[in-house]
C-alpha cells in the first residue's frame, strides 16, 4: 500500500469527481478518504431517511480510527467506545471455561456513521437515489450513474459501496453472488440498566462467549443513545449464531407484516413467532448470564451469514469495495475494518498516481482482492469450527 498522505495533490487531481453509490459506512469511508486527497465526491444513498438508527456493536479497529484522522473528523477520544479488559468463555452451565486479558474497544455502528457523516457534510450526500445501471464511454474515461428518478451523474470514477446485494457488482460480475453459510445470527441490544444481577456479575465489562451444540454466542457493552459511554447509559450488544436450514431461513426472513426480507430482519420487524423462539431456545442452550440478556431483549433482529469474496473489483472506471466486494463472516470482526482499509488504499493509490487513474486502480485491485479472499478463508474456518464441529449440519425450527 502506498502512503501518499504527505503528497500535495495537483490541480488535475482536484478537478476529478467520484460518484459513490451507497451512503452507509463503506460509502462514507470512500467519500471522506477521496476528499482527503483532493477529489470532488458525491454520495448517493437509496434510503430517503437517515441511517443513524441502524446496526449494533462493532469492535473498533485501527483503520477506522485512521479514516477519522485523515477526514479531520471532530472526535472526542473519550467517547470512541467502551473498553473491555477480559475475554471470557462460559460453559453451558455458567461456569468459566477460560478467561484471559485482551483489552479492546467496542463501539457502535451509529457512532462510526454519525462521525463520518458529520465529517462529510450534507451538501454532497444525496438521499432517495436508487441506482438503475452504470454506463461508460468507449474509452472508459467517464462513467455515468443512471438513477430511477431519471437523473444521471457523470464522474471520473464510480465506487459501488452498496452492500452485499450491490447493484454495481450485479451489473459487472453477475456470477459473483453471496452464498448462504448454513447459519444465522440472532442479534439484540439491551439497555445496560435492564441487565439482570447475574448478567451484570458475569458479563458486565468483559467480552463474553459461550458455546453449545450448533450454538455460539458473544456479547459486550457498546455506547448508548447519542453515543453515550457513561456507566448506566450504555447498551449490551449480543450476537447469537444458530445453525438453520434454508426452509427455516425463509420463514425467519419473513417479517411480522408478511414481507420477505431476504437476508436480514431489522430491529422491530422480527415476527413474534421468532421472538418467542429465540427466548425459548435461550432457556435451553445458554448459560445464565447470556440467557437473561437474550430473554430480556424485547426486539431481537436477525441476519443470515453469507460468504462472498470477489475475484474482481475494477471494471474500467467502475469499482466495488466493502461488502459489495466481499463479505467476511462476523467472526473475523473485519467487515467494517475491510471497508475502511479498501478506502484508505484507494485514496493512497489515487494520490500516488494523480494523472493516471487507471494505473492507480490497477495497483489497488490485486491486494484488495487477496485481502477479501484471506478474510473469507479465515471466517469460513472459524465459523464452521464453532457451529458445525459437534452439530448436525441442519437444524429446523
Amino acid at each position: 500500500m502506498r502512503d501518499a498522505r504527505s503528497q500535495t495533490t495537483n490541480s488535475a487531481t482536484k478537478a476529478r469527481r467520484a460518484i459513490v453509490i451507497g451512503g452507509s459506512l463503506g460509502g462514507l469511508f470512500a467519500g471522506n478518504m477521496l476528499r482527503s486527497v483532493g477529489w470532488n465526491v458525491d454520495i448517493f444513498e437509496r434510503s430517503a431517511g437517515d441511517l443513524d438508527s441502524r446496526g449494533g456493536g462493532i469492535v473498533l479497529q485501527p483503520d477506522v480510527v485512521e479514516v477519522f484522522r485523515r477526514s479531520q473528523a471532530t472526535l472526542d477520544k473519550s467517547v470512541l467506545g467502551v473498553q473491555s479488559r477480559y475475554r471470557t468463555v462460559f460453559r453451558p452451565d455458567g461456569s468459566i471455561e477460560s478467561k484471559h486479558i485482551a483489552p479492546q474497544t467496542q463501539t457502535s455502528w451509529s457512532l462510526i456513521y454519525t462521525t463520518l457523516k458529520a465529517a462529510f457534510g450534507e451538501e454532497h450526500y444525496h438521499r432517495a437515489k436508487t441506482l438503475l445501471r452504470v454506463e461508460q464511454d468507449e474509452a472508459q474515461r467517464n462513467v455515468t450513474a443512471i438513477f430511477d428518478d431519471n437523473t444521471r451523474e457523470v464522474g471520473d470514477l464510480l465506487i459501488g459501496a452498496d452492500g452485499g446485494n450491490s447493484t454495481v457488482r450485479r451489473q459487472y460480475w453477475p456470477h459473483m453472488q453471496p452464498r448462504y453459510a448454513g447459519y444465522i445470527a440472532w442479534r439484540g441490544l439491551l439497555a445496560e440498566d435492564r441487565m439482570s444481577p447475574v448478567s451484570r456479575d458475569t458479563l458486565h465489562g468483559d467480552f463474553g462467549f459461550a458455546n453449545n451444540k450448533g450454538s455460539h454466542i458473544l456479547g459486550y457493552l457498546v455506547p448508548g443513545a447519542d453515543n453515550d459511554v457513561r456507566p448506566g447509559h450504555r447498551i449490551y450488544n449480543w450476537v447469537w449464531y444458530r445453525v438453520v436450514d434454508e426452509k427455516m431461513l425463509a420463514e425467519v426472513m419473513t417479517d411480522r407484516d408478511g414481507k420477505s426480507r431476504g437476508y436480514a430482519i431489522p430491529e422491530g420487524l422480527l415476527a413474534e413467532r421468532w421472538v418467542d423462539h429465540v427466548h425459548r431456545e435461550a432457556q435451553n442452550l445458554l448459560p445464565p448470564g447470556f440467557r437473561d440478556v437474550v430473554q430480556a431483549t424485547p426486539q431481537p433482529f436477525a441476519q443470515a451469514i453469507r460468504d462472498l469474496a470477489s475475484d474482481r473489483m475494477v471494471s474500467g472506471r467502475a469499482i466495488i469495495l466493502g461488502d459489495a466486494a466481499s463479505i467476511p463472516r462476523p467472526h473475523t470482526a473485519a467487515s467494517t475494518l475491510k471497508a475502511a482499509a479498501n478506502a484508505i488504499a484507494l485514496a493512497d493509490e489515487l494520490a500516488a498516481s494523480p494523472d493516471d487513474v487507471d494505473a492507480a486502480l490497477a495497483q489497488w485491485e490485486p491486494p484488495q482482492v487477496m485481502y477479501g479472499k484471506y478474510l473469507e478463508k479465515q471466517g469460513v474456518e472459524t465459523g464452521n469450527y464453532l457451529l458445525f464441529r459437534n452439530s448436525a449440519r441442519q437444524v429446523s425450527g
